[in-house]
């Protein structure tokens, strides 16, 4: 039954995503890209007074890096990014499979992609999206990776 959901959530953030376009009023923008499998993604992003307004995202990859950022934007848009980045991290632990049921209903559909942690070689897949707001919102978080 989990399996199947899960295919049905993805499936469908893949092929029609909400928020797959460009953002002509993106005050912030940023590329991602997962060198291992060819996945590439500019996030826009509209944020003012600390709230992401709005928020879209272009480019290429698997169903799983495009569904998963799909599922990141119903999630941060309207949120302060302090939210957004506290759902990021929720995202990540679960992704290593350290979040608690109460967690896992904060991420909302993108909780059905919980047992990409069973497939590690589609964890950058999902996390793309996740990384790359991360960055844009909060570049400092990534200055001792660069």
């Amino acid at each position: 039954m989990q399996n199947s959901f899960y295919r049905e959530i993805v499936n469908d953030h893949n092929l029609r995503p909400v928020h797959k376009h460009e953002l002509p009023d993106a005050n912030m923008e940023l590329r991602g890209v997962n060198p291992s499998c060819g996945d590439d993604i500019t996030l826009y992003l509209y944020v003012e007074d600390g709230i992401i307004k709005d928020g879209a995202f272009t480019g290429d990859g698997c169903a799983i890096s495009q569904a998963s950022a799909d599922m990141m934007l119903d999630l941060i848009i309207g949120k302060k990014k302090e939210e957004a980045l506290h759902l990021s991290e929720l995202f990540l632990r679960m992704i290593k499979g350290y979040v608690s049921e109460s967690e896992l209903d904060e991420l909302e559909e993108a909780g059905a992609l919980i047992d990409i942690s069973h497939m590690p070689a589609r964890v950058k897949c999902a996390v793309l999206g996740w990384h790359t707001m991360e960055s844009l919102i909060d570049p400092k978080l990534f200055e001792s990776e660069a």
